[in-house]
């Protein structure tokens, strides 16, 4: 029998069609939605369960003490010396950049403030957490995935120990402590690059220096920096450390799939923070 026998038309079949592919697609956008909010709500829910844990006293026991100092020692002081030699090459490289293309142009006068906002403001403190989050965060937070699916972290749980406090816990404030250290060390070593490339190691040009670099870190420029090194830091840390001990990428349809999306996020995150901290500075 026929279409037209049965009562229908070839575009009503077609419009039924159409509106059944509407509707699988809108489905799949509102999951997708929901789970981008589920993702952020658990991130967001772990950065509060790690800063009451901080600040309970029962988080330092002599146990999770020994954990905490072995994962500060081991996230922060193998890479100290490797990420040292590394920002020193990089600030030579920029300095010298910096300083030929002033003096081509005769913007000599502003090369040393142009060197300082663009290595120490700019450059150092995301390099800093990128590098910690590639060497050591991500890294922790696959460990955690991994106890995670074996149940190591339910076992604990049911032992009586608290598995966030000893396991979660030092791994994230390992992760924050390398970041503000390598941040910090990368600013001393950059500063005295740059010094030695305009000036030699002389004592000459060192009221001058100070003088330019007060002039750049002013109160405002100074707080912006403080709190920009701290958020690129728990950017970092708590994202990767979140993805492992909770699945915030349940619709994912791989494992792979769902690291990149982990870090996808910590990404936006941090191209929020600079930009935010760009605006803060030069607007």
């Amino acid at each position: 029998m026929s279409c037209k026998a049965r009562g229908y038309h070839p575009d009503m079949v077609r419009n039924d069609s159409r509106l059944g592919t509407l509707a699988d697609t809108l489905s799949e956008w509102g999951r997708a939605a929901l789970g981008w909010v589920m993702g952020w709500g658990r991130v967001i829910h772990f950065g509060a369960l790690i800063m009451v844990l901080v600040l309970s006293p029962s988080s330092y026991s002599r146990e999770n003490r020994l954990e905490l100092a072995r994962h500060l020692y081991v996230n922060t002081a193998p890479i100290l010396l490797g990420f040292s030699v590394l920002c020193a090459l990089i600030s030579r490289v920029l300095t010298r950049i910096v300083l030929v293309t002033s003096l081509r142009y005769d913007l000599s006068q502003y090369a040393l403030q142009l060197v300082i906002r663009v290595l120490v403001l700019e450059l150092i403190p995301i390099t800093a957490a990128l590098f910690v989050a590639l060497r050591c965060t991500i890294p922790d937070g696959a460990d955690l995935a991994r106890m995670r699916r074996r149940g190591d972290l339910e076992a604990m749980r049911l032992q009586g120990v608290d598995p966030v406090s000893r396991e979660v816990l030092p791994r994230v404030a390992a992760g924050v402590f390398s970041c503000i250290t390598l941040a910090a060390l990368s600013c001393v070593v950059a500063l005295v690059t740059a010094y030695v490339a305009l000036y030699g190691f002389t004592t000459t040009g060192f009221t001058v220096y100070t003088r330019l670099f007060g002039q750049v870190f002013s109160p405002v420029v100074t707080l912006i920096f403080v709190l920009k090194t701290v958020f690129f830091s728990l950017a970092a840390t708590l994202i990767p450390m979140a993805s492992g001990v909770y699945d915030i990428t349940s619709g994912a349809r791989s494992r792979t799939e769902a690291e990149m999306s982990g870090l996808v996020r910590m990404f936006a995150v941090m191209l929020l923070i600079q930009g935010l901290s760009l605006v803060g500075n030069y607007y």
